[in-house]
């Protein structure tokens, strides 16, 4: 009996890692023991037949790179290898096994290669992922081996293009051999035209096939579904229905992300219908599918019946369903999910663990996302792919921690354009809109990265916040020249950048512009009505919305809501209140609390609000208690004030704004040693009271002013301006509102206080930098000042401007010596 020596094949191993060696040896020697025994007896006729019986298994017993190693050097010493069939096998082999360099070696050594074997080692390259060398290859075999390329040569070698002119170059060599017309050439052309979004060509190049297999139907909706055309992929499922051509399992799983991508639910039950009807509907890759469809369609409750009838799970349905419960808003079940997951022995890969990020996120839980940080820097995930380090950065900006998501940026070996819109998304959603702003003036600096749909929705809401109205402008164009202007999600960034600069009628005609079919643009514009004081025509778009057939959404009836809360419609806000949970079933957040007790304050229902608050199903969060709290000051209700503030240091004893608004009362109301209590309260916690300032654009340029701001370049302008005004407003019966200076100092102290709060020095700064009669638009941080409210009454009639202010909670709109929240705010 033939052995070949172990000791020639493998490395030297001492002591005790040995034993990890032998039982694979072992049986790699017994079948090359029995596969020699046959080729002994090579001359009988019966034994040539089992030959390669004996050569196949020696393949199929190779199971690592090893194992092929050894089988590679039993068939140097048979003198085997000569043959060129077994040696493109070996190729073949070490690709499977991952070793593409042992491949090439092999590859090298063959002495006349035939088309087969150039076609194994362009193959091999692609399986490992080198397409470059997978280009290189195929273009030495035209070169160099004067062999004529078969019909097996370029699906392969189509799909290792990265780039359209290389395709364009391959097509044109399969026209010139005329293969165009091959069945499996041709589907691999349309992947080819789809997967660089010529989805056009493709259809074209689909259309003259004279026979279409399943695969060719495959291809093109698949190439559909790539390319966001899920009712073009449709379409095509009819047309092959028509022609009496089956779906497979890859025809329904390119259908149901179709129809996940379209939101055609029916579209999606009818697939699923023809699954379960054709036996397919335990079919891995088809269950995997339809979980994730139905996530997207919001189905939990199909998605997770799924996932538990499947018999066999693999780490794709794991991360599918803790996918479906992550992007549906329940933290709790997904996370329960991903414990069930490890508990059963399943690694994560960096797929889980972008879910897993934003888990955690939701549930704030600090300490266990910096343990996933830890884990992803040990499996050194970030080198693997980008996608890992953007979903880290996205979790620290969730949680507030904004320098480590900076710190976690700034670390990524490769950074995309969706590395750079996750961090300005995280300044801006964290209130650091100048930072916002930086970074992507930082990101414009390399020219490698394109701007996308999702920058622009990234920083669009960065220049709202500041009120660049200039800058935003410039956005809006660069979006019509890309042909984003007509995006949902861009149009409503828009709208609601118009709306919150002042521009309402600039907003609503690009309202009518973008698609209307989903709530989105419809609560942004529901939304600016509100805060402009519009409530009326709140009401009427949202009938308008119905009408369209439109479906309202919880952020919907928040915009009402708090539209009816600016413009006192206290019974109409009670009724979509009812309207919400008992026509559309949707059950109330603590964001539709809070604006009801909003709602109920602000118009002096003081008693009825607590009472609301009382007989909540949920306990009030500190925006249900601080909306209490601001219609107590509001309406100088100080005992019930002190009892408000009391629960609202129970919830959120950090948010400076509470306590400021607390001292506001007492102040108000006389009461200086309750001011003293509160505020040497704050400062016992470590707590500061957040300055105020207002912002105006001038030129492009934005200036921001604090209260008392003496460093501006035309600081004595502004106060010699500010004086003139003052003296004018008084001869027109202006007199200072002195229960706006909370502080108690004399009268003088108080006027000169109260001409230097920032909106005054913002608009003085408008009034000598802008022509005259040109409106003026302000953006302050923090509520206005009802005596700078009054005064800037005066100085719109004064100078025959229109003044539009934007505070914390609103619109002001000043003209003629009236605003347009009829003093109601």
């Amino acid at each position: 009996m033939f052995y070949i020596s172990v000791s020639s094949l493998v490395p030297t191993c001492k002591g005790r890692h040995v034993s990890k060696f032998l039982p694979s040896l072992r049986l790699c020697c017994q079948l090359f023991s029995v596969a020699t025994n046959t080729l002994q007896f090579s001359s009988d006729g019966f034994a040539n037949e089992n030959k390669n019986d004996d050569i196949d298994l020696l393949f199929q017993s190779c199971t690592n790179v090893h194992h092929a190693k050894q089988l590679h050097a039993f068939l140097v010493v048979s003198g085997k290898v000569q043959n060129i069939f077994l040696s493109a096998r070996l190729v073949n082999r070490y690709a499977y096994l991952g070793d593409v360099s042992f491949s090439r070696i092999t590859f090298d050594l063959i002495p006349r290669k035939d088309v087969y074997t150039w076609n194994s080692m362009v193959s091999a390259y692609v399986r490992s992922g080198r397409f470059r060398e997978a280009i290189d290859c195929f273009s030495q075999f035209l070169l160099t081996s004067g062999l004529r390329p078969d019909f097996y040569t370029f699906p392969p070698v189509l799909k290792a293009c990265q780039n359209l002119v290389d395709g364009k170059k391959i097509h044109c060599q399969i026209l010139k051999l005329g293969f165009v017309w091959d069945v499996f050439v041709a589907a691999s052309l349309v992947h080819l035209y789809s997967r660089f979004g010529f989805v056009g060509v493709a259809r074209r190049l689909f259309d003259e096939m004279p026979i279409r297999d399943v695969g060719s139907w495959n291809a093109m909706i698949s190439g559909f579904c790539q390319n966001g055309n899920a009712a073009d992929a449709l379409d095509v499922l009819i047309e092959m229905r028509s022609e009496g051509v089956k779906m497979d399992r890859v025809t329904a799983t390119s259908l149901l992300t179709a129809c996940a991508q379209s939101g055609d639910i029916l579209s999606g039950m009818l697939i699923h219908l023809y699954v379960i009807k054709h036996g397919l509907d335990f079919d891995l890759l088809i269950c995997n599918a339809l979980i994730n469809m139905y996530s997207k369609f919001g189905s939990l409750g199909h998605a997770r019946r799924i996932f538990d009838q499947m018999d066999i799970k693999d780490l794709v349905s794991w991360n599918s369903i803790i996918a479906t419960y992550e992007q549906n808003d329940d933290p709790m079940t997904a996370l329960g999910l991903f414990y069930s997951m490890q508990l059963l022995g399943i690694q994560p890969d960096f797929l889980t663990l972008v879910s897993l990020a934003s888990i955690l996120a939701q549930l704030s839980d600090a300490a266990k996302s910096r343990s996933v940080h830890g884990f992803i820097l040990r499996r050194d995930f970030f080198v693997q792919d980008v996608v890992i380090g953007n979903a880290v950065v996205d979790m620290y900006a969730k949680l507030g921690a904004i320098y480590s998501a900076s710190t976690v940026f700034e670390g990524l070996p490769i950074k995309d354009v969706i590395s750079w819109n996750t961090l300005i998304t995280g300044y801006a959603q964290n209130g650091l809109a100048s930072e916002a702003i930086e970074v992507y003036r930082m990101m414009q600096e390399y020219k490698e990265i394109i701007p996308n749909h999702g920058t622009w929705v990234s920083i669009l809401p960065a220049y709202t916040s500041v009120g660049a109205l200039q800058q935003g402008m410039k956005i809006h164009g660069r979006v019509i020249k890309n042909c984003l202007d007509l995006d949902v999600f861009v149009g409503t960034c828009l709208i609601d950048m118009y709306a919150k600069c002042g521009r309402l009628d600039d907003a609503l005609l690009l309202f009518s512009q973008v698609p209307r079919k989903s709530a989105i643009p419809w609560n942004a514009v529901i939304s600016s009505h509100g805060v402009h004081g519009h409530g009326e025509k709140a009401l009427k778009l949202f009938k308008d919305m119905l009408d369209e057939g439109v479906k309202p959404d919880h952020v919907t009836f928040v915009s009402l809501l708090s539209a009816c809360s600016h413009s006192g419609l206290v019974d109409e806000g009670q009724l979509y209140f009812h309207m919400m949970q008992e026509q559309y079933r949707i059950k109330p957040s603590l964001k539709h609390y809070g604006c009801m007790v909003d709602l109920l304050g602000r118009a002096g229902h003081l008693n009825k609000a607590y009472s609301f608050i009382d007989n909540m199903p949920v306990r009030p969060d500190a925006s249900v208690w601080g909306a209490l709290l601001g219609a107590c000051r509001i309406h100088g209700n100080v005992d019930l004030g002190r009892i408000a503030s009391e629960r609202l240091f129970e919830v959120d004893s950090e948010n400076v704004g509470y306590y400021v608004l607390l001292s506001n009362i007492y102040a108000n109301s006389g009461k200086w040693e309750g001011v003293e209590k509160v505020r040497s309260l704050a400062r016992n916690r470590g707590l500061s009271k957040t300055p105020g300032w207002s912002s105006i654009e001038v030129n492009n340029n934005v200036d921001v002013f604090y209260t008392a701001n003496q460093s501006h370049p035309k600081c004595q302008e502004i106060y010699q301006k500010l004086s003139d005004l003052t003296a004018k407003m008084k001869s027109l019966g202006y007199v200072p509102d002195f229960s706006f200076v909370l502080q108690d100092v004399e009268d003088d102290e108080k006027e000169h206080i109260l001409n230097s709060h920032s909106e005054r020095l913002a608009i003085a700064f408008g009034l000598i930098s802008t022509p005259p009669k040109t409106p003026i638009r302000i953006f302050k941080n923090l509520r206005v000042c009802g005596d700078c409210h009054n005064a800037t009454k005066f100085i719109s009639v004064i100078t025959e401007r229109e003044i539009i202010v934007r505070d914390s909670n609103r619109f002001h709109h000043f003209k003629d010596g009236a605003c347009s929240c009829g003093d109601y705010w």
